[in-house]
């Protein structure tokens, strides 16, 4: 199965006013799949005042999900980098495009950290999204994963639209129109992708996208500074200088 590449035709749409907000409140996802169509209720809000913000424990963290997790980079190695994101998420899409490649080469791909991804759908179509990566088959999970996310702004576009714009992408990546459609009325993986996130938010405190732990700590911006200060323990801004 091929990475999808981006559509050459212009988007007629203005998908950056029509994202869905990135703070998540505490209210309950209404969700429903008819005739293979995800339908998604997200209320927004501020984020729910009795989630936990305490950093989970990373026994508890790590333990079993709704969904495998897929691990990219050494299975042993000894950092743990667990991610939270929407596929609809500009604020994510911009870290993979942006961060991620260094993160990658300076720790996943040097053996020194391991990487999870873990959904947190913020609206219908990031839902329809998740499930493509999902069944795109563990071994296509990551180039899949980067290849929506390159090319979030020609799909994530509101209505039937967007949908139809992920059928594209879908069939640029080997999926067919009957493989598209089996994969989107999958009630039982839709039903796992949902508990995942309302895992995260009632057990971790997890209330914006995207959100990170690191070894179980809870990570405070997205940039590579961050991962590095969380990693290595330098370049902590509240250190004062030596000297």
């Amino acid at each position: 199965m091929a990475k999808p590449k981006k559509p050459t035709e212009p988007s007629t749409e203005d998908t950056k006013s029509n994202k869905t907000g990135l703070i998540v409140g505490g209210a309950v996802l209404a969700a429903v799949v008819v005739a293979g169509i995800v339908l998604f209720d997200d209320r927004g809000g501020a984020p729910d005042p009795n989630a936990p913000k305490m950093d989970p424990e990373m026994a508890a963290l790590m333990e079993a999900g709704p969904l495998e997790d897929i691990v990219l980079g050494d299975a042993n190695a000894p950092i743990v980098i667990v991610e939270y994101a929407s596929m609809t998420c500009p604020h994510c899409a911009n870290f993979y495009t942006e961060v991620f490649p260094q993160v990658k080469e300076k720790y996943i791909d040097t053996g020194k950290a391991r990487f999870i991804f873990r959904e947190f759908p913020l609206d219908g179509l990031a839902v329809a999204a998740s499930m493509l990566v999902r069944c795109s088959g563990n071994d296509r999970f990551y180039p899949m994963l980067d290849g929506l996310f390159e090319t979030q702004e020609t799909w994530a576009v509101p209505g039937e639209d967007g949908k139809a714009k992920l059928l594209m992408i879908a069939k640029q990546a080997g999926f067919s129109q009957e493989a598209f459609d089996k994969c989107l009325a999958d009630k039982d993986l839709f039903d796992k992708i949902v508990a995942v996130r309302k895992k995260a938010h009632e057990e971790y405190g997890v209330d914006a996208t995207p959100s990170f732990f690191v070894n179980g700590k809870r990570l405070k911006g997205i940039g590579i500074d961050k991962f590095e200060a969380a990693i290595e323990g330098t370049g902590k801004p509240d250190t004062p200088p030596s000297g």
